[in-house]
């Protein structure tokens, strides 16, 4: 599959299967976080692996919103470290993206847990530390997000798209 069929064919997968990931698919869904960009090219990014169901049923209760960490076969928890580099939240989300993209080309689905919320710095607070407390993340680090992984139940079907003129724009934003 190439990059802009797996980029159209993602979706948020909540449903897995009970059938475990073989390490050399959850290997390549890590290397995809790894080897994704980050800014001036300092490592302000962590990627934390967790297969262990007692872990992923715990980390489910992080937000109310991340329930299907009970049924997936793994997760990757992705944090940066602000202090490293200025670009650490877009490091993190970057890297958040590669490993959704590799999923899709591995057959995995993948569901995006956001854990850190930059409009409300109190449940940010509650999630991250919940989750850092489990994970055993230093405290420099923010919890960006937990991505839940596993072979889908169901394939859900295209989302309709907002018309594409709506949102690109060529030279200028006002044309």
């Amino acid at each position: 599959m190439d990059v802009f069929e797996a980029i159209k064919k993602r979706r948020e997968i909540t449903k897995y299967e009970d059938r475990p990931i073989p390490n050399d698919v959850l290997e390549r869904v890590v290397d995809a976080g790894y080897f994704a960009p980050t800014g001036n090219n300092l490592p302000s990014k962590n990627l934390i692996v967790i297969k262990n169901r007692e872990t992923l049923d715990r980390l489910a209760e992080t937000t109310p919103y991340m329930k299907w960490l009970k049924e997936a076969q793994a997760a990757i928890a992705v944090t940066a470290n602000p202090e490293v580099s200025k670009y650490w939240l877009q490091d993190a989300s970057i890297a958040c993206a590669f490993i959704w993209l590799q999923c899709v080309e591995e057959g995995l689905g993948s569901a995006f847990g956001a854990v850190f919320n930059n409009e409300d710095e109190e449940e940010s607070i509650q999630r991250e530390s919940y989750a850092r407390e489990i994970l055993e993340i230093p405290d420099e680090n923010r919890v960006i997000a937990v991505l839940g992984i596993g072979y889908p139940k169901e394939h859900p079907a295209p989302k309709k798209h907002i018309n594409r003129e709506k949102i690109v724009r060529y030279e200028k934003f006002y044309n």
